[in-house]
């Protein structure tokens, strides 16, 4: 049986594993979350049991950049067995709650979730083992990137290696330019065909003529940046035009948008946007004051706070 959330928005401060608990079979119509990468971006972000000493610490380099890149997300003297276990500690963490995220959702209904590159493969294997089915990686390009990979050759010369130095120059240490986010596409299996589930559930095709109008193209590559203005309320904060176009992609005016990890709110004010209702859940409680303030000037008929 199909649930209906009356309210058009309710914002919920708390623990987004006990929050989904009391949301009833089947009462939302998608999930879209921009989930912790696991990388060790903050606190919020630090996913596993791990007490390596080195991890999050601070150089001062690090300390001058700031940015995305002000704590190390990564051990610099080898991977201990500690270390190599992080991996699979993210997926056991996606583990609980990917179950109750196939629960609440409707059949045939789709979830989009912001992984990171690292670990997003990890996410997926959750996802698939809870009961979802995965239906493709999209791509999001982003305008503009830090890049600060570190040049081999001036570690070489602080050691006074000046050979290596010379040998090794126009070499890096650490990543290429991240201008590529991975979002995942999955979906709850449905009963007999998409067309039956449509029918049944208004879920399960998708909008063509609506994402061709946000992206221009029906690749499932997107190129999107934040608006003038748009940023600054979180260090993972995404444009407001790209996730309108992945709510336009699945889902009608008036269905269920929930968002479990939802920061400083940007899924709402796309849902609001397109006369969609939402749910977001959000455990921190100042990045909640941050999100409540900020949706209380979206215009809409009903807000509930929790």
């Amino acid at each position: 049986m199909t649930n209906v959330i009356e309210q058009e928005g309710q914002l919920i401060n708390g623990d987004c594993i006990e929050e989904l608990k009391k949301l009833p079979d089947n009462s939302v119509d998608l999930i879209l979350s921009d989930i912790p990468y696991g990388i060790g971006a903050d606190d919020w972000d630090v996913l596993h049991s791990n007490t390596n000493s080195a991890y999050m610490g601070e150089s001062p380099a690090q300390l001058k950049a700031g940015g995305v890149f002000k704590r190390r997300g990564k051990p610099i003297n080898g991977w201990s067995e500690a270390d190599k276990e992080i991996p699979r500690q993210y997926y056991e963490w996606c583990s609980q709650w990917a179950a109750e995220w196939l629960r609440v959702l409707k059949p045939g209904g789709s979830i989009f979730v912001f992984a990171g590159r690292r670990y997003a493969p990890r996410c997926v294997v959750a996802l698939e083992d809870a009961g979802f089915n995965f239906r493709d990686m999209i791509s999001w390009i982003r305008p503009r990137a830090t890049y600060r990979a570190q040049r081999l050759s001036i570690v070489f010369e602080r050691r006074g290696l000046h050979e290596e130095a010379e040998k090794w120059n126009g070499w890096r240490i650490g990543n290429l330019g991240p201008n590529f986010e991975p979002i995942i596409w999955c979906f709850k299996p449905y009963r007999h065909t998409i067309a039956d589930n449509v029918l049944e559930n208004s879920l399960g095709a998708f909008n063509q003529d609506a994402f061709e109008a946000a992206t221009g193209h029906m690749k499932n590559v997107i190129e999107m940046g934040m608006a003038k203005g748009e940023g600054g309320l979180h260090p993972a904060q995404k444009p407001i035009k790209l996730l309108e176009a992945l709510i336009s992609l699945v889902t009608q005016p008036g269905q269920v948008v929930l968002d479990p990890f939802a920061g400083s709110g940007s899924t709402g004010q796309a849902a609001a946007n397109l006369g969609r209702k939402y749910i977001l859940v959000e455990k921190d409680p100042n990045i909640f004051a941050t999100m409540k303030a900020r949706l209380c000037d979206v215009k809409q008929q009903s807000l509930i706070l929790k």
